[in-house]
């Protein structure tokens, strides 16, 4: 695969893991792999992939993988759960102090399947092509990165910004769902075709909007592009907009988080039931059979409705009665994340609550201070997909590693201008599309319980509705874990996935 640019060469070395079931023997290969429009290159997707050595790539599953934001790279899946090496983290997903650490990672999913972990365009080192760039071009490297993803280098020498400015405006055309959905698709068919792998069995991850992704890319990509399914592994997803944060019109997503909170006020002994597990199947029942018709209601609820209904809320959230009583029962992640734990003068974390960290403005009214999920794996990320690339797989580039660009989502469209649909985007009717299109593949949905952002219980509801026939129910695995928006940084819930998906694809291939 030709690279643009000095500033853009890849690399492929060798390297052993040891793992339970034995050494692994595999390649690494970094690189760039061009996009075309009308035939004329236009872009890079910076892509890692690990294949297996000494096996028959035509037995060989092979796995794409992306994650989501929009403008979040793959480091995470990458360095988190399913590549050969992966961060340290606490436990049970705690943060550990500096430096990161990088080992071995004894749950990779290569014990089962070729891995090709892709950055999407602006995410990572993937990049448009500037205009006086093309495949075999010796270009002169430039001054610096661009800060917004856009370029692999900056301003001319002459400190001319016409051209950066004409290269972010190219850019942007990919930060789009169905112009990025379609360089997704362009890439995998580029990659079978440039590897040889058509024959072998084809699977997608995604996480976070990733997932969103990946529902869609089961349909498009044997749709559009010619590409079967064996499976398609969604986690911590979102599926349909509107079923995430609720407002006074929209009522779903004053539901769908009710079950996380509920878990998280377990976790953190703000209650005290028989039992985890029953206390979330109350809270699904709560929110499913009484919260969602109660809210239905508006003004026509009695009074005495009114207070049974906070009253059950508190109870299973471990909020105070009245601040449920305040919020008329619309409570959303923030308020709960500052407020459950405000006694002890602390925040929980968006993304896992059960995260927690000290509130730097306990005296000011809203919650001012970072999410310490996000904005506290940054560093972890971001040392470790760095130093994997450029120092174990020896890639040379001065361009910036971007592992989560804010430019790529503030610019990102999530309706087309062709598209008819006025307000929230979804994915589930695609993945229905899909699984039909294809009955033998297989789809998993993997959740953390104490994801406040993406909570589980959204994908319940969502499959419920999605009315499959029995012959089609049967290839949907729903399966959750204890953790967060990333509940492989939980060490036993990464074994038990890792067991849990290895035994996934065994049936996606039976």
């Amino acid at each position: 695969m030709t690279s643009a640019s000095p500033s853009r060469q890849g690399c492929t070395t060798q390297h052993t893991l040891a793992t339970p079931q034995g050494m692994i023997p595999y390649t690494a290969d970094a690189q760039w792999q061009v996009l075309y429009d009308q035939d004329q290159p236009v872009a890079e997707l910076f892509h890692v992939a690990y294949t297996v050595d000494d096996a028959e790539p035509s037995q060989r599953p092979i796995t794409f993988v992306v994650n989501g934001g929009p403008g979040a790279a793959s480091a995470y899946l990458h360095m988190g759960a399913m590549g050969p090496k992966r961060v340290v983290f606490e436990t049970e997903g705690g943060l550990p102090k500096p430096p990161v650490q990088i080992e071995d990672n004894a749950e990779t999913w290569l014990s089962f399947t070729d891995l090709v972990f892709i950055d999407p365009l602006g995410t990572g080192f993937s990049r448009v092509l500037a205009k006086e760039e093309s495949p075999g071009a010796k270009a002169a490297p430039k001054a610096s990165d661009s800060s917004n993803g856009a370029e692999g280098s900056t301003t001319s020498p002459k400190g001319d910004s016409s051209s950066a400015t004409a290269t972010l405006e190219k850019a942007k055309t990919f930060w789009d769902t169905e112009r990025d959905l379609k360089a997704l698709g362009e890439f995998i068919q580029g990659y079978l075709s440039a590897q040889n792998r058509w024959l072998s069995p084809i699977f997608i991850a995604g996480e976070s909007y990733g997932g969103f992704r990946v529902a869609k890319l089961a349909r498009q990509l044997q749709q559009s592009f010619g590409v079967g399914l064996n499976g398609t592994i969604i986690i911590s997803p979102v599926l349909e907009f509107d079923f995430l944060g609720g407002t006074d019109y929209s009522l779903m997503g004053w539901a769908t988080a009710i079950p996380s909170m509920a878990a998280t006020a377990v976790h953190h002994g703000r209650v005290s039931p028989p039992s985890p597990e029953a206390h979330r199947a109350q809270a699904e029942t709560f929110a499913r059979q009484t919260l969602i018709p109660f809210l239905a209601q508006g003004n026509l609820a009695t009074e005495a409705d009114r207070q049974r209904v906070y009253g059950d809320m508190a109870a299973l959230t471990g909020l105070p009665l009245a601040l449920v009583q305040r919020h008329r029962g619309r409570l959303g992640i923030d308020v709960f994340a500052r407020e459950l734990l405000r006694d002890q003068n602390r925040t929980l974390g968006l993304y896992d609550a059960s995260v927690t960290a000290i509130d730097p403005f306990p005296d000011r009214p809203l919650n001012e201070g970072t999410d310490p999920t996000l904005d506290g794996l940054d560093r972890l990320f971001t040392g470790a997909i760095n130093h994997h690339l450029r120092s174990t797989l020896g890639i040379s580039t001065p361009l910036t590693y971007h592992l989560l660009n804010d430019e790529v989502f503030k610019a990102w469209k999530f309706l087309s201008e062709k598209d008819s649909k006025q307000g929230f985007v979804g994915s589930v009717d695609d993945l229905r599309v899909a699984m039909a299109l294809n009955p033998h593949m297989q789809v998993a949905i993997n959740h953390g319980f104490y994801d406040l952002v993406t909570p589980y219980f959204a994908s319940n509801l969502l499959v419920d509705l999605m009315a499959l026939s029995s012959e089609l129910q049967a290839n949907l695995t729903l399966q959750h874990f204890r953790g967060g928006h990333m509940f492989y940084t939980w060490e036993a819930s990464r074994q038990q996935w890792q067991r849990s998906m290895q035994a996934f694809y065994q049936r996606a291939l039976a």
